[in-house]
């Protein structure tokens, strides 16, 4: 099959358009007429995932986050991004990444899924045509639950070791906010949504302290803590998608160690 078949009916189920501005999804490497029998499907283009994806054979990998944000003005093996093309060059295997369109249109439900939230309102719209679709989820819990129970609600959710909460843990939450990814940008919705925590990744210090000054809790479960969910349900839906195709995915490998 074609990888501009594949592509094809990605974006069917997932189209560019409800990319958010800032973003890079698409073929990012690589040819549309290229052969693929096998993808490998991971969060991240790392060395270690080019590697592996290598290893296997594949044709195409497809990642939740682009390698590429920015313009890229020359593609030597000078810095780290370089390398990585050209490792996927030199290997013939073509690059699609699918970022902010999956996150509006699946990952933002599919993280209140884990969570078990029901009757989930979007957190913030990001496009209202031909339906509204947008970032992250906000539901009410049929009951109040302690801050410090909810984390470890999130911590099972999601296969979770360890979660950061800022709050007061005996504090009571029922209004639940998840946005999967990096947050810092949803504690507003969340405070106008009126949620009583917000469930997301990559909180700072400063961003902590003040969203619990302003009543709103935060369970920081990690960027990848929370996304991983993104390789699992996209090998789903390629095997749904297409029967001649082999789909391997990358292990779950946290990208850093809390010691």
């Amino acid at each position: 099959m074609k990888c501009r078949e594949i592509i094809e009916n990605i974006e069917k189920s997932y189209p560019r358009n409800y990319a958010l501005e800032w973003d890079n999804a698409g073929l990012l490497a690589g040819s549309h007429e290229k052969e693929v029998r096998r993808i490998y499907v991971a969060l991240d283009a790392t060395d270690e995932v080019i590697e592996a994806a290598k290893v296997a054979g594949a044709d195409l990998l497809v990642t939740h986050h682009p390698m590429i944000f920015s313009p890229v003005s020359r593609i030597t093996d000078e810095d780290f991004i370089g390398r990585r093309l050209l490792r996927l060059i030199q290997a013939d295997m073509a690059y699609y990444a699918m970022h902010t369109n999956y996150d509006v249109l699946q990952m933002s439900e599919l993280s209140g899924e884990y969570l078990g939230l029901s009757d989930a309102r979007i957190l913030e719209v990001t496009s209202e045509t031909p339906k509204e679709e947008g970032i992250g989820r906000v539901a009410d819990l049929p009951d109040p639950v302690s801050l410090q129970d909810y984390c470890e609600t999130v911590k099972k959710a999601f296969g979770l070791q360890t979660v950061q909460a800022f709050g007061d843990l005996a504090g009571a939450v029922k209004r639940i906010a998840v946005s999967p990814g990096s947050g810092k940008s949803m504690i507003d919705p969340a405070i106008a949504m009126g949620a009583d925590v917000l469930v997301t990744g990559d909180i700072g210090h400063h961003e902590g302290i003040d969203a619990v000054a302003r009543g709103l809790a935060v369970i920081d479960a990690g960027h990848y803590g929370i996304e991983h969910i993104f390789i699992k349900d996209m090998k789903q839906f390629l095997e749904r998608s297409f029967a001649g195709v082999e789909v391997i995915t990358a292990p779950r490998k946290d990208p850093f160690t809390v010691l």
